[in-house]
């Protein structure tokens, strides 16, 4: 196992770069309407490096922090640990990475030759359990004893392309393939079963609601898949704008689905309730909306590509909050949070980034 000493200590960024951008408001039709005005929010700077947000529930502060990671890593992905930590997955050198946010400590630690690790998430086990298409396999890292399980797909599915994963309510892990598959493994028996996708090629995110249903990501096939967890079978969900690219889907409390368009630079909401869809363009001249997770107050968080930004929407203001990051570019490729954090890292630069909210 690697470790990079506590010398390397995580760099408060001195002043957080934060700038508000008012989106539409939606209309009848649930698109936003050209404009139109979203309700007055004040954002202020202070020099103790945090930016402060006025909302009618009191004042709303950020910070952002970034931490370095050994050069080389590549960090793709994201997952907060369940002892503090923070798990990532170092495609580049093929590793499971640990940062410990107090000290700056990181770890990392070789998962298998060929291995290229793309998605990482804590299971209902407290395991990071990652997807990684180097060893098309679904890999176990035990958090006590590192010791490493390697789940292999079928013979059948080389090349699968494994990028992300979530666990239903049963417990079952579900994953995509971008190259045109989704599927489950079961961590008791350790059966795997994997599905041809709608419209081949394309699966990319995928998240599970509150209730424990499973939908996904098409980025080539720009559709959200409903999965149905107890045949494998998956309902196509087109959203308003054809050809969006959905690239990365999370839900938030209430079981409706939030979907990054990628290649239209909108973040889209999906209502399984209704039926309805929502849209709304994220600011700037050229936005690239990549990834998107829903933290524990239901706010949406986005990375811009176009923007080399993390960026904050608002449901209920329907406003966007601006994070321009310091590194040219750092590209954030996913992001995960617990309360009061959201995390990424920065596959570009090497680093781990936060942003810390509070009242």
């Amino acid at each position: 196992m690697k470790v990079m000493k506590p010398g390397y200590e995580a760099r408060r960024v001195a002043s957080v770069l934060a700038s508000l951008a008012l989106a539409g408001c939606s209309g009848e039709s649930g698109s936003p309407t050209p404009g139109a005005s979203a309700s007055a929010s004040v954002l202020t700077e202070s020099p103790a490096g945090t930016a402060a947000l006025a909302t009618p529930e009191g004042e709303l502060t950020f910070s952002v922090t970034t931490y370095p990671v050994p050069a080389g890593s590549g960090p793709h992905d994201v997952a907060p640990a369940t002892d503090g930590g923070v798990w990532y997955t170092a495609q580049q050198s093929g590793e499971l990475g640990w940062l410990d946010p107090d000290s700056g400590e990181v770890r990392e630690l070789a998962l298998g030759p060929g291995s290229a690790p793309h998605g990482v998430i804590v299971g209902p086990d407290g395991a990071p359990w990652i997807t990684d298409s180097g060893l098309n396999a679904i890999v176990r890292v035990d958090p006590e004893t590192f010791a490493v399980t390697i789940h292999r797909l079928p013979s059948s599915t080389p090349g699968a392309n494994l990028n992300t994963a979530a666990f239903d309510g049963d417990g079952i892990l579900w994953f995509t393939g971008q190259a045109g598959y989704y599927g489950s493994l079961d961590p008791a028996s350790g059966a795997i079963q994997v599905f041809p996708a709608p419209r081949g090629t394309g699966p990319y995110g995928i998240t599970a609601t509150p209730d424990g249903d499973i939908y996904y990501s098409s980025l080539a096939g720009s559709y959200l898949g409903a999965v149905d967890t107890a045949t494998g079978q998956v309902s196509v969900l087109d959203p308003p704008t054809a050809g969006a690219g959905a690239r990365r889907a999370w839900s938030d409390s209430e079981g409706r689905i939030w979907v990054a368009e990628w290649f239209v630079g909108q973040v889209a909401l999906y209502d399984p309730a209704s039926g309805a869809w929502q849209e709304w363009p994220l600011p700037g001249a050229t936005p690239q909306a990549y990834a998107v997770y829903v933290d524990e107050t239901d706010a949406v968080w986005l990375t811009d590509f176009g923007a080399n930004a993390i960026v904050r929407f608002d449901p209920e203001t329907e406003t966007f909050l601006s994070f321009p990051h310091e590194s040219q570019p750092a590209n954030v490729r996913q992001l995960l949070g617990r309360p009061g954090e959201v995390w990424g890292a920065e596959s570009a630069a090497d680093q781990l980034v936060v942003v810390r909210f509070g009242r």
